[in-house]
């Protein structure tokens, strides 16, 4: 609305001559720009969601219990074997005391696995998934990692073996030949 003049020596407050109410102003707006979305997220989907750790309750229970075991299958397989499962393991293991500093080194792996894959990064930041929910963020990486066929149980030698022998067994008996005339 328009000023009120204090005193118009009629006892009521007039509106100040020359001023007109905000919506009969149209100049006045002409400036302000209209808020956009946020940009949606670049990259793929996540092949299940930071929370579904109940899709796979065996690495849900042995995470919950034994985070630092499940950093290591990862950290095996997205180092392709040069970091070794107990290796990553201990090296998890021993950043949890250290002022639950293990979130550096999650946020690490995860953002690898994000940029090897083409993944998007929600619903969180790696750094905040890792450091408010450690577990599920492990739980979610072991999970992508093994509906794109690479199972962290079985080590990353057993991953090649299983690429190299295909899904027969690998220890498999060769065949009873026999000769004939």
């Amino acid at each position: 609305m328009g000023r009120v003049e204090a005193n118009n020596g009629g006892g009521t407050p007039q509106p100040e001559s020359g001023t007109e109410p905000a919506a009969s102003n149209p100049q006045q707006y002409q400036g302000v720009q209209a808020v956009s979305p946020a940009p949606a997220p670049i990259g793929a989907p996540w092949s299940t969601g930071l929370f579904d750790c109940h899709l796979d309750q065996t690495n849900a229970v042995m995470t919950a219990f034994l985070p630092c075991v499940t950093f290591g299958q990862i950290a095996e397989v997205l180092d392709a074997g040069e970091m070794t499962c107990p290796l990553g393991t201990f090296i998890y293991m021993l950043m949890m005391p250290a002022l639950c500093s293990q979130w550096i080194m999650g946020s690490k792996y995860r953002t690898q696995l994000r940029q090897r894959y083409n993944l998007v990064e929600a619903p969180y930041s790696d750094i905040i998934s890792h450091i408010f929910c450690p577990c599920c963020s492990l739980c979610q990486e072991f999970r992508e990692l093994r509906n794109r066929g690479l199972d962290p149980v079985l080590g990353w030698n057993g991953i090649v073996a299983q690429h190299h022998y295909g899904n027969q067994q690998v220890n498999q008996a060769p065949e009873v030949q026999s000769m004939s005339k």
